[in-house]
C-alpha cells in the first residue's frame, strides 16, 4: 500500500486527556494518538504509509478543525465527531476495527466476545494484538475491550486513559 505521493498532514492540541495527536490522508483521519512526539507519530504510521510526506497542518486547515472537534467532545463541551477514518491493517485487524466500532458508547465487550463475534473464537489474543495497533485511538473504541474476568486488562495509552474514557462514555459525554 505504499504510496511515495501521499501526504500525511498533522496535528497536536491539548486535550484533558493530554496532548492529542492527530493525523491525515487524503482519504481521512489515519492516526489519534495520545502524545506530542512528531517522530513516534511517524514512527506509528509506520509501513502503512511509508513514502509518505509528513507535514503540519497549516492555520485554519480542516485538521485543525477536527482537532478542536475532538478535544470538545472529549470534555464534554461539544458532541462527539464522526470523522473520516484511513485505515490499514491486515484483513483480520480491519474486522477487529470494524467490530470495534458498533460497540455503542458506554458498554463493553472481553477480548473472547470479539473474537467470538468476528467468527475467529479462538483468536482472543490475536484480538488484542489488532487493539494494539490500532492508530485511531477512541475513533476506533479499543478502550470498550476488557479481560474475559471484567478487569480493564491493557491499554496502549495507559490505563487511567482508559479509565477516564470509560467513565466519561457511562456519563454520556461522548
Amino acid at each position: 500500500m505504499e504510496d511515495p505521493q501521499a501526504v500525511i498532514t498533522w496535528a497536536v492540541g491539548d486535550s484533558v486527556l493530554g496532548p492529542l495527536a492527530i493525523a491525515a490522508s487524503l482519504r481521512g483521519l489515519c492516526l489519534l494518538q495520545f502524545t506530542a512526539d512528531i517522530d513516534a507519530m511517524r514512527t506509528r504510521l509506520g509501513p502503512a504509509f511509508s513514502g509518505a510526506a509528513f507535514v503540519p497542518a497549516r492555520s485554519g486547515a480542516p485538521l485543525e478543525a477536527w482537532l478542536d472537534a475532538l478535544c470538545a467532545g472529549l470534555d464534554g463541551r461539544g458532541p462527539w465527531p464522526l470523522l473520516p477514518l484511513d485505515l490499514r491493517g491486515t484483513a483480520f485487524q480491519m474486522r477487529v476495527w470494524r467490530f470495534l466500532q458498533g460497540i455503542p458508547p458506554g458498554t463493553t465487550r472481553s477480548y473472547a466476545e470479539v473474537a467470538q463475534a468476528i467468527g475467529a473464537p479462538k483468536a482472543t489474543r490475536a484480538v488484542g494484538t489488532a487493539c494494539g495497533a490500532n492508530r485511531v485511538a477512541m475513533l476506533v473504541p479499543c478502550h470498550r475491550v476488557l479481560r474475559g474476568d471484567g478487569a480493564l486488562g491493557g491499554y496502549r495509552w495507559g490505563l487511567e486513559r482508559k479509565r477516564a474514557l470509560l467513565a466519561a462514555e457511562g456519563a454520556g459525554l461522548y
